[in-house]
């Protein structure tokens, strides 16, 4: 592959002073394992990843209250055994907070529905201990489940360490969630506890939840107790919301120890669903030690933050970001978070909030990056963003304008990590490394002990060419299971049912001589034109880039005769442009120029808005059963959208088409 332009480099100092190099120092002197370079070291870590894992317990001091055992006592996928004598517990290590005062803040949350909440380790400590003794007091018990229906508020972040402490486990789903979405979710893992609120605020528009609460906690006969946490309302007319429920000070009324109870390495610390969009969601359970440990690589050695640092991620509790975002606080790092509508009362809201808070590492997704460079946004010009040293990107697949944006928008001195990774592993595989160059429209590299590799058809690692992604080597934050799965079934036909021993992830993956990555689309969503096979992400980059195009969303459908069937594209047009002949057009040639003919659509059309899961990905997969004549709610789930009403459009044209003439 031609190398594309190279946007940020790794300057001497950085080197020195990254966590990432003072690492490496370490391994050389305590291990004696001396690595020259990010890919020596990437090498070693697949290779020998007992070792590698080993030394990522010690490097930062992972506490276990008994001997924990081999870092990897069984290799084998799934079912790999991680340091199967250790017991230990994920929040007691979060709650550490290294190279953090009592006095100093660690959290800084900011609202579109509430004043401000600041708080100090000591008052985040405490309020923790006081969470865990209410709880104790409603009879949780280890091994019970904690049900959230919360958003990005401190109250979710003590709730989940308390829960955690108790080694009772986490599951949250955020409040823009339908309520369908929510009992699909809820219903099976049969929570002990649900923690509710009563609406909130989204930019200028307030949103009672009122009736969903009270539905939600009717469907759910195995609560014993509900909680409210006063958001939208005062607490008197919160908890009329959910009749006999407890009111969030009351559960909070009373101090306690801060205590931990320590568990198995893989004792399931939170429960995580897949998109939901096609029949129920999957739970994902998540453990303790593998969490711990994979987060604390990703965050200090990747991500590069420690305890000078203020940590955001845009996210909202139903996604995977949001449990990424609170183990920032195991390395040290303050916490930024964000409720409400970034996009009111325009784009620059995150960036004025980075700016206000004086964040160090902003994170959003690749969709927010794209339509802040549609809008012509420059943050770095027109905002103080001194203290900003990271731009984080996940979601879908950043297109280089994307990145090109960043750095001129925003910094060209910082770099742009871009991540791929997921629910199921709770991290990203594939992502930044402060020792590693920022190509414009690629992953930078394949983060330490992820043995992530392109598999041809026949099963075969290649490099420079498209492949399947794999993961050939076990990762301790690999789900210990899915809920109610007691025999693995469900695991292994979602990940390891098309290679033996292989993770399967989904996605089209091309792996540089350089050693960066482009993902390019999901291969279940492939557009196969002629025999070749054409990537989604490839589409998107070119399209997209075009400034008429604010989003877009392609298809093929196969002809059962064996024809060459119809490519589909779909467009929301900027404000103030119009898809006429002129546009299609340009469409057509910045795709013939861009990518080849075979990209050329047969067809373009306009729709209002990319049919999303709440987390921002495309559905590809539903609008094309729909346009292949299968009913919106058959193929999809209108709670998990982030328009419930998206997919009316592609119904309107899949009805049309079946029509006679």
């Amino acid at each position: 592959m031609a190398e594309p332009e190279v946007l940020w480099s790794p300057p001497a100092d950085a080197r020195d002073r990254s966590r990432m190099r003072r690492y490496l120092a370490w391994l050389a002197d305590e291990r004696g394992v001396a690595l020259a370079t990010y890919d020596d070291a990437w090498r070693w870590s697949v290779d020998d990843p007992g070792a590698f894992w080993q030394s990522v317990w010690d490097h930062f001091g992972v506490r276990s209250a008994t001997p924990s055992g081999p870092a990897l006592a069984d290799p084998r996928m799934p079912g790999a055994r991680w340091f199967p004598g250790a017991s230990l517990s994920y929040a007691e290590h979060v709650l550490a907070m290294p190279g953090r005062a009592g006095s100093e803040t660690v959290m800084v949350a900011r609202s579109q529905t509430r004043e401000p909440v600041d708080l100090t380790a000591d008052e985040l400590r405490d309020a923790v201990a006081r969470c865990r003794a209410g709880l104790l007091r409603l009879g949780l018990r280890r091994g019970d489940r904690v049900a959230a229906f919360l958003p990005n508020i401190p109250e979710a972040l003590i709730a989940m360490l308390a829960t955690a402490s108790l080694g009772a486990t986490w599951s949250s789903c955020a409040p823009e969630f339908g309520t369908r979405a929510v009992v699909d979710r809820f219903t099976q893992i049969e929570p002990a506890v649900l923690l509710v609120i009563d609406g909130y605020r989204y930019g200028d528009r307030v949103v009672d939840r009122a009736a969903e609460v009270a539905e939600i906690r009717a469907t759910l006969p195995s609560v014993r107790a509900a909680i409210v946490v006063p958001y939208l309302a005062a607490e008197d007319a919160a908890l009329a919301a959910v009749p006999g429920a407890l009111a969030w000070s009351s559960l909070l009324a009373e101090p306690g120890p801060l205590a931990f109870d320590h568990v198995p390495f893989d004792h399931p610390l939170y429960i995580l669903y897949s998109s939901g969009t096609t029949g129920l969601p999957k739970p994902i359970v998540h453990g303790h030690g593998g969490i711990l440990l994979e987060h604390l690589k990703a965050l200090a050695l990747h991500t590069d933050l420690g305890a000078a640092d203020r940590f955001c991620w845009f996210t909202t509790t139903g996604w995977m970001m949001w449990n990424y975002l609170v183990s920032g606080l195991a390395v040290g790092a303050t916490l930024v978070l964000f409720d409400g509508n970034p996009a009111w009362p325009d784009l620059t809201t995150l960036w004025r909030l980075a700016a206000e808070t004086g964040t160090t590492y902003l994170g959003a997704s690749a969709p927010f990056l794209m339509a802040c460079r549609a809008a012509g946004l420059t943050p770095g010009r027109d905002l103080d963003l001194g203290a900003l040293r990271g731009v984080g990107s996940t979601g879908a697949p950043l297109a280089a304008a994307g990145f090109r944006w960043v750095a001129d928008a925003v910094s060209d001195a910082i770099p742009l990590g871009s991540l791929s990774g997921g629910t199921d592993l709770c991290t990203g595989f594939l992502g930044p490394s402060p020792l590693v160059p920022v190509w414009a429209g690629e992953i930078s590299c394949r983060m330490l002990g992820a043995k992530v590799e392109a598999f041809d058809e026949d099963g075969r690692p290649v490099v420079g060419r498209q492949g399947e992604l794999v993961i050939t080597a076990p990762m301790p934050s690999m789900p210990v299971g899915l809920w109610g799965d007691e025999d693995g079934t469900r695991l292994r036909a979602a990940y390891f049912d098309s290679w033996p021993g292989v993770w399967r992830h989904g996605d089209w993956l091309t792996i540089t001589e350089r050693g960066s990555c482009v993902i390019t689309g999901r291969s279940d969503a492939t557009l196969n034109r002629g025999g070749v096979r054409l990537g989604t992400a490839e589409f998107y980059s070119v399209v997209e880039a075009l400034p008429e195009v604010a989003d877009s969303v392609v298809v093929h459908l196969e002809d059962p005769d064996g024809g060459p069937g119809e490519l589909l594209l779909f467009v929301v047009v900027s404000e103030g442009a119009a898809l006429d002949d002129g546009l299609r057009a340009r469409i057509a040639a910045a795709l013939r120029e861009g990518l080849s003919p075979r990209h050329v659509p047969d067809a373009v059309h306009a729709v209002p808005t990319v049919p999303r899961t709440l987390s921002g990905k495309k559905l590809e997969v539903p609008v094309k059963r729909i346009l292949q004549g299968l009913p919106p709610d058959v193929a999809a789930s209108r709670d998990a959208l982030a328009d419930p009403d998206s997919l009316a459009p592609f119904e309107l044209l899949a009805r049309a088409r079946a029509r006679p003439g």
